[in-house]
């Protein structure tokens, strides 16, 4: 299954390099490059990505994965769920460092030695 992180990287990477290759992608997203043909499967078979063939190329052939326009909504689509989900990350962390600020706060006397 392809979270909302996983698909908005993939999605972000093939917009700005359709060029990208497959071994490039695993290693610029820290996934494996099984998971992302998997991935990238699973883009194509929904429609949202398109695989262009370049036989003209002397470097072998060379494959361009273009975004459909049903590709470019999900886009941004999950662009605003993975917004919306960092969102709330963050502002959980902002509290827990509150909290732990408090904390230490609390904790400056007894390392003043008064106790």
């Amino acid at each position: 299954m392809l979270t909302d992180e996983t698909r908005y990287k993939l999605l972000k990477r093939l917009e700005e390099n359709p060029h990208i290759n497959q071994r490039e992608l695993a290693n610029e997203l820290g996934i494996s490059l099984g998971k992302t043909n998997y991935c990238l499967k699973a883009l194509i078979d929904k429609g949202w990505v398109k695989v262009g063939n370049f036989r003209q190329n002397p470097h072998k052939l060379q494959y361009a994965y273009l975004l459909t326009p049903k590709g470019l909504e999900e886009k941004a689509r999950v662009t605003l769920r993975f917004l919306k989900r960092k969102q709330q990350e963050h502002e959980q962390l902002l509290e827990e460092l509150k909290e732990l600020r408090e904390e230490v706060a609390a904790l400056k006397p007894l390392e003043e030695g008064e106790v």
